[in-house]
C-alpha cells in the first residue's frame, strides 16, 4: 500500500472540533473532503498530517491557531455609522454579513457589537485565534 506524498490528491473524512469539544465542521454524511496535499488547498495544520498515512489510516490532529486560521488581528475590527447598514437587516452581535471593499471584493464579516449609531464588523476568521482538533481518516489516494 501506498502511504500519501505531497502532489497527490486526497480524499479524508474529517471532524473539527473545538477545545470544548464542540464540532465545527465534519464530513459526515458528506462526500469525502479532496485536495492535493501540500497544495494550500486546506489549512496547514491539517495539509502537513496527510503524508505518510496510506488508505484506511485514521488520526487525530492537533492544530494551534498559527496554522488554522492564524491569530485574531484587532485591525480587522472596524466600526461603520448604523445608516450604512439597510434597515431592514436587523444587525445584532453574531450576525455574518457581506461587505464590498473599495477594491470590489466581497468579504464575509460578524456584526461584533451594535449601539443605537454604530455597528462594530469582524473580519476575521470565525476560527481565528482558536486551536483546532480534526479527526481525520484518509480513504482515498487518486
Amino acid at each position: 500500500m501506498s502511504a500519501a506524498k505531497p502532489g497527490d490528491t486526497v480524499r479524508i473524512h474529517y471532524t473539527g472540533t473545538l477545545a470544548d469539544g464542540t464540532t465545527f465542521d465534519s464530513s459526515d454524511g458528506r462526500d469525502p473532503l479532496e485536495f492535493t496535499v501540500g497544495s494550500g488547498q486546506i489549512i496547514p495544520g491539517l495539509d502537513k498530517a496527510i503524508p505518510g498515512m496510506t488508505v484506511g489510516d485514521k488520526k487525530t490532529v492537533e492544530v494551534p491557531c498559527a496554522e488554522a486560521y492564524g491569530e485574531r488581528e484587532p485591525g480587522a475590527m472596524q466600526s461603520v455609522p448604523r445608516d450604512q447598514i439597510p434597515a431592514e437587516i436587523e444587525v445584532q452581535p453574531g450576525l455574518q454579513l457581506q461587505v464590498q471593499t473599495p477594491q470590489g471584493q466581497v468579504m464575509p464579516v460578524t456584526v461584533a457589537e451594535v449601539t443605537e449609531t454604530e455597528v462594530t464588523l469582524d473580519a476575521n476568521h470565525p476560527l481565528a485565534g482558536r486551536d483546532l482538533t480534526f479527526a481525520i481518516e484518509l480513504v482515498e489516494i487518486a
